[in-house]
């Protein structure tokens, strides 16, 4: 359950209803609007990105750029940076400068800091125009983003709206969500700025499904997906999974953060997958293994833990599959494009279908590893 924010003049709390949420899935892919974070595209038919936050002091350039570099190594197309304070907006542009990627600058009620990030060369900017104060404000930063070619997402949260529309509403509702978005893209529309991005986010996975439908429905802005403040890896990958899973399998969504608490280079290894597991991205290495049962014969953990670590760095569409047994495992391991079916204390190593050589349970791993290095994928 969300935590509400309190709301004045009310005596009791009333919870929110679960929304109703038939499933959807195999539908087109909706249409919107196409923007570019720098050279990446975003919305239009371009591939779905994936994005993550640094989790430094902005002001810490080395730190923050080594994170940086590090997620678009693991596959990042853009990449968030806070720009909370006077250090970190002198900090941007050499963090620019640096970055192998897009930066987008998250900006919260100063629009100063907006300004300082667009001269430092951000490629884009998170920013709700209503919260940074006068009309005079809002037009010196939509001027100059639009100046520079820079879009703005527009990101709404279910645990910070609005205080008039929650007391319209009782609680945060998918029309809460959307009516909050909308009031801040209607500023930008006034100011004739057109290149928006859109997240309406919850804790709540029902209800932030719900609500980018709802945004997917009446407008064609593109989507930024994400379930914010998910939590713990285990727990945020999961609600990310099914939220933004559920989404991006309905057609809808342009681009995806997971958020956890945990390392960006996991967040973009879960979006990844995520990408990966609907047919959405192409795939690197794809490591499939049985859950093991009594039937296993071998230290499949053991094996299944190396080939993880000694795959780790590369980048190639390869499938691969290790089961435990006889049962399944033939038919499985030949499915894949390198595979072992395995019996007591040995291994049976297939490619493409055909098997190439029986390998004893400690040669597994070097076998596998061999194989790829060797493999050659078809276009």
């Amino acid at each position: 359950m969300i935590e509400l924010p309190v709301i004045s003049n009310q005596t009791e709390r009333v919870n929110p209803p679960s929304p109703e949420l038939p499933l959807n899935f195999n539908q087109p892919k909706r249409k919107s609007r196409k923007v570019f974070i720098g050279k990446v595209p975003v919305g239009g038919g371009a591939p779905i990105t994936v994005q993550t936050m640094t989790k430094t002091k902005t002001s810490d350039v080395d730190a923050t750029v080594k994170q940086i570099v590090e997620a678009a190594d693991a596959g990042s197309d853009i990449v968030r940076v806070t720009v909370n304070d006077k250090e970190a907006a002198a900090a941007i542009g050499e963090i620019v400068k640096q970055s192998p990627i897009p930066v987008v600058a998250d900006i919260h009620f100063n629009h100063i800091f907006a300004i300082k990030a667009l001269e430092g060369g951000v490629a884009k900017v998170r920013l709700n125009p209503g919260n940074i104060g006068s009309v005079d404000r809002i037009r010196q930063v939509l001027s100059l983003a639009k100046e520079r070619k820079v879009p703005i997402r527009i990101g709404v949260n279910s645990g910070s709206l609005e205080k008039d529309i929650l007391e319209k509403h009782g609680y945060p509702t998918a029309e809460a969500l959307y009516e909050s978005a909308m009031r801040h893209v209607n500023i930008c529309e006034e100011n004739d700025f057109h290149d928006v991005i859109i997240s309406v986010k919850s804790t709540d996975v029902r209800l932030m499904i719900a609500a980018y439908r709802l945004i997917a429905e009446r407008t064609d802005y593109p989507l930024h997906l994400g379930v914010t403040e998910a939590g713990p890896t285990r727990i945020g990958t999961i609600k990310s999974s099914i939220g933004i899973g559920t989404l991006l399998a309905e057609g809808i969504g342009d681009t995806i953060r997971v958020s956890l608490t945990d390392d960006p280079v996991r967040e973009v290894e879960v979006g990844k997958e995520i990408l990966r597991s609907l047919g959405l991205a192409t795939r690197n290495v794809e490591l499939i293994a049985c859950p093991t049962c009594g039937r296993l014969e071998v230290d499949l953990f053991s094996i299944t833990k190396q080939l993880e670590e000694r795959l780790a760095g590369i980048k190639k569409p390869v499938k691969i599959a290790i089961l435990g047994c006889v049962v399944n495992g033939p038919g499985e391991a030949s499915e894949a494009d390198i595979g072992v079916a395995c019996g007591k204390g040995v291994g049976i190593l297939y490619r493409k279908g055909e098997v190439i050589r029986r390998v004893k349970e400690e040669e597994i791993v070097n076998a596998v590893v061999e194989e790829v290095v060797k493999f050659q994928p078809t276009n």
